[in-house]
């Protein structure tokens, strides 16, 4: 099987999920997208509004702003690929909770086998705190490599916080340039 199928039979096997009360809330399940053999893959918290109509994660503004990042390390969405923790959308755009996170974690961590990324960026603190546990509590973990199961992780900013502050939008790019310079 190739990646681009293991991918749909990942998608397939979730299916209409119903293993959390996060189905109540969604429209649809937002499973993810882009390249199922991209060395790079961002990872959000949850869908938002505009994702869970669209089907599609960061499909809003902060999607928008995603894409602007990813043009500017000289990529396109196209080329990467992009998910988050949990695959549907939280009524009024909560945080997951423990038990929803611990059901969905499982098919992102497939999606992470199936791609198998070179490097992942972690987008925010709740992206990170689920990827790394207790680990990403320490302050100075934004900006720094880490390692998820083998491979290498980069917490940075969610863009939703650089369009609440943009006083954060030099240290994510700084953050991007370090991606970039791994990537080659």
């Amino acid at each position: 099987m190739t990646p681009a199928e293991k991918i749909d039979f990942l998608q397939n096997y979730l299916g209409s999920c119903r293993r959390c009360g996060l189905c109540e809330s969604r429209t649809q399940i937002v499973f993810g997208q882009g390249n199922p053999t991209a060395r790079l893959m961002f990872i959000g918290d949850a869908p938002a509004g505009d994702d869970d109509r669209a089907g599609r994660p960061f499909a809003g503004a902060s999607g928008e702003l995603l894409n602007g990042m990813i043009k500017a390390m000289g990529l396109s969405r196209e080329q990467v690929y992009i998910a988050n923790v949990v695959k549907c959308r939280p009524a009024g755009d909560r945080r997951p909770q423990a038990g929803e996170v611990s059901e969905c974690l499982p098919f992102l961590k497939k999606q992470i086998e199936v791609v198998q990324p070179e490097i992942i960026v972690a987008l925010g603190g709740f992206a990170t705190l689920a990827l790394l546990g207790q680990a990403a509590r320490r302050p100075e973990v934004r900006g720094s490599w880490q390692t998820f199961e083998g491979i290498a992780l980069l917490p940075t900013f969610h863009p939703d916080d650089l369009l609440r502050d943009g006083s954060k939008k030099r240290p994510a790019w700084e953050d991007l340039q370090k991606v970039m310079k791994r990537l080659g």
